[in-house]
């Protein structure tokens, strides 16, 4: 049931998450996931400074409740569950740049001056890295 994907820094998506709270699909028949991971795929290839960040797909990350969820994470860092997102090039954007700032962190913590405005309200949970908590 688990695969093996890189260690380095990720974005995980859920790729069976909804649309909106309305929607589940789009007119094409594309989940709000689906959509999310084309977007983050098409703006990380446009631009190189992305390169270190990988997108990896998941069947669901159980966030039911919210849409268009992901997992921002990196070796031996806090890790960020996010969600209610529009499944488009903007919002793609402003999570691939906080997953920048995310990397170059000692920690994991990003100060909120640096958080790009799309991902301000979408924040849902934090994970400690195995062995750590938060303090």
């Amino acid at each position: 049931m688990l695969k093996p994907v890189s260690q380095g820094p990720a974005i995980v998506v859920c790729n069976a998450c909804r649309h909106s709270a309305e929607m589940w699909e789009d007119a094409d028949g594309r989940t709000g996931g689906e959509a999310m991971v084309a977007a983050l795929k098409s703006v990380a290839t446009s631009d190189p400074r992305y390169a270190g960040i990988v997108i990896e797909e998941m069947a669901c990350l159980f966030a039911c409740n919210h849409f268009c969820t992901l997992h921002i994470r990196a070796p031996d860092k806090i890790g960020y569950v996010l969600g209610r997102f529009t499944p488009d090039a903007e919002a793609a954007r402003a999570v691939l740049d906080y997953a920048l700032h995310h990397a170059e962190s000692a920690e994991g913590e990003v100060a909120y001056a640096l958080w790009p405005e799309g991902v301000k309200g979408h924040f849902i949970v934090r994970l400690p890295p195995a062995g750590f908590v938060a303090v």
